[in-house]
């Protein structure tokens, strides 16, 4: 078992292996949490990232494998694992008749080492000043979403895990909650590790990604690497659609399928664009344009993952 240093990720997954009867929910998954980062979780319907987030957070036992947290095994030292441990499930559940700040103070006695200073400094935090002092009942979900937030910051975890942390929250509370995540991550050096159907969204929060598919890991990436796998697609705007794709064709033996009236569209390595352009230009093409067309996650997930809907 490695020590609890400042050198280990905050989580680290060794062959996890989750069986339930015959059937495997979770097939020998091996990777890295970092603090500092934002790590989103995708995976179709029944992939398992709840079962896993289930596990990293000692709600169900694993077959086989083991989960660190800051180094602390979950098996053998589960206390001072969960400790290094923040997480909300949904929507927070507080006592609405109390203030918000009532809320924090009475968590803050269920745990060892908050004090003041600690509470209002995460009461700073998540922007939460000048509405500390309300009752929670006079609060709008985004605002209970960031209270929730604070008191799991409370105990200075290493790890804050926020499973569907979006529902219910209409476009500004979902940016506002982007924002605070990404400034939580830097500012408080935490792992905040997400799970979301919202691919857009997960694009827009996340610094890595792992995708699970029929509980095996498909991969761990940055988005910017994932998104980008499988070629730069790009758009080109000419003259005469027909005769420029019969050039393409012939002369560099590469697909351009119209995208409209005067636009071919064409997926190809980046190096290549040079090549088409100067080759169309050649055979007397006029181009009019050419634009990368920037792919979204959700395309490439369903690419990865065949079409199936996210959880």
């Amino acid at each position: 078992m490695s020590n609890n240093t400042t050198t280990d990720p905050a989580v680290r997954l060794e062959h996890v292996t989750k069986k339930i009867g015959r059937k495997t929910i979770i097939d020998d998954l091996s990777f890295e949490i970092n603090r500092g980062e934002v790590f989103g979780f995708l995976g179709p319907n029944g992939a398992g990232k709840t079962t896993t987030i289930r596990m990293i957070v000692g709600l169900m036992r694993m077959t086989k494998g083991n989960i660190y947290i800051q180094g602390h095994s979950i098996r053998g030292a589960f206390k001072e694992a969960i400790r290094q441990v923040g997480a909300i499930v949904e929507n927070p559940e507080m006592y609405k008749f109390l203030t918000g700040y009532q809320n924090l103070v009475h968590y803050a006695r269920m745990v060892s080492g908050v004090d003041k200073e600690r509470i209002d400094e995460v009461v700073k935090r998540v922007h939460l000043e000048n509405s500390i002092h309300d009752k929670v009942k006079k609060y709008s979900l985004g605002m209970r979403q960031r209270l929730g937030v604070a008191q799991a910051l409370l105990h200075r975890p290493a790890v804050l895990i926020l499973d569907e942390p979006t529902n219910g929250l209409d476009p500004q509370g979902i940016h506002d909650l982007r924002h605070y995540l990404h400034q939580l991550s830097r500012e408080e050096h935490v792992a905040v590790v997400v799970s979301s159907h919202l691919l857009s969204e997960m694009q827009l929060m996340c610094d890595r990604i792992g995708i699970l598919q029929k509980g095996k890991l498909v991969g761990v990436e940055t988005v910017n690497t994932f998104v980008n796998e499988g070629g730069q697609t790009v758009r080109l705007t000419v003259d005469d659609c027909a005769f420029a794709a019969k050039v393409i064709k012939d002369k560099l033996s590469l697909e351009a399928v119209l995208a409209d009236d005067d636009t071919l569209e064409m997926t190809l390595e980046k190096e290549k664009i040079p090549v088409i352009i100067d080759t169309l230009v050649l055979s007397k093409v006029k181009i009019y344009a050419v634009v990368a067309v920037k792919k979204s996650l959700e395309q490439r997930f369903l690419e990865v993952t065949g079409g199936k809907s996210v959880e």
